[in-house]
């Protein structure tokens, strides 16, 4: 990944506003899939199964894994910090736990096989769409996503092969400590790139433009 011109300070509150509403269609995504029990993404399985075994909410473990993650991010590579890292970090279990909470009355558990396809059709639009957003909006990267691109330049791997790996650790941490696994998390981890990458391209590469037209930091492409 190549560095990027940063965005201008004026730019750089709308940015925010745009990660952060990223990050909450993202989290509501996951909620969704969650509720659909059909599994989550490979970090968020983990991190309900540890925390869950170790009777914390998301929330907080979540913001306390990420903080671990991050470490090793500063220090090897500063230039996928920012704001937008901050954001991703602090809000992301925050929000998979109270949408979680909203959607608890209203879905049957388990779901009929109806409605737990229909869940899933939606919880995987919004979680790529959300992810798409936040990462549009080229103000840092979420420090577990960063941990592969970070391997990438420092081994010269390639980086599906050690994201896959990476997200498999993950799927496994899930399941040795009762994660929610599923077709989701399969989904999730090896067919969500397509489809962030259709919403950065056609979805919102171009509002942000619309958006910001004088903005001169490009957004950033969908790996």
């Amino acid at each position: 990944m190549t560095a990027r011109a940063r965005p201008r300070a004026a730019q750089l509150v709308p940015r925010a506003a745009w990660a952060l509403g990223g990050v909450a269609v993202l989290a509501l995504g996951s909620a969704v899939l969650l509720a659909a029990n059909v599994g989550v993404d490979p970090f968020t399985a983990a991190n309900i199964g540890v925390s869950g075994h170790l009777g914390v909410g998301l929330g907080p473990y979540q913001l306390a894994v990420n903080v671990a993650l991050l470490v090793p991010v500063v220090v090897w590579a500063r230039r996928y910090v920012g704001l937008g890292t901050v954001i991703n970090m602090v809000m992301t279990g925050f929000f998979v736990q109270w949408f979680g909470a909203l959607l608890e009355p209203w879905v049957p558990d388990p779901p009929g096989h109806l409605l737990q396809t229909g869940l899933f059709l939606v919880g995987i639009v919004l979680f790529t769409a959300g992810a798409s957003a936040y990462m549009t909006a080229g103000i840092g990267t979420a420090p577990y996503d960063a941990i592969a691109p970070i391997v990438v330049d420092r081994t010269g791997a390639r980086y599906r092969l050690v994201r896959v790996a990476q997200d498999l650790a993950f799927v496994g941490l899930a399941i040795v400590f009762g994660g929610p696994v599923g077709v989701g998390t399969v989904m999730t981890a090896f067919f969500a790139g397509p489809l962030i990458a259709f919403f950065t391209e056609r979805v919102n590469t171009p509002l942000l433009r619309r958006l910001l037209p004088d903005d001169e930091a490009p957004a950033p492409r969908a790996r």
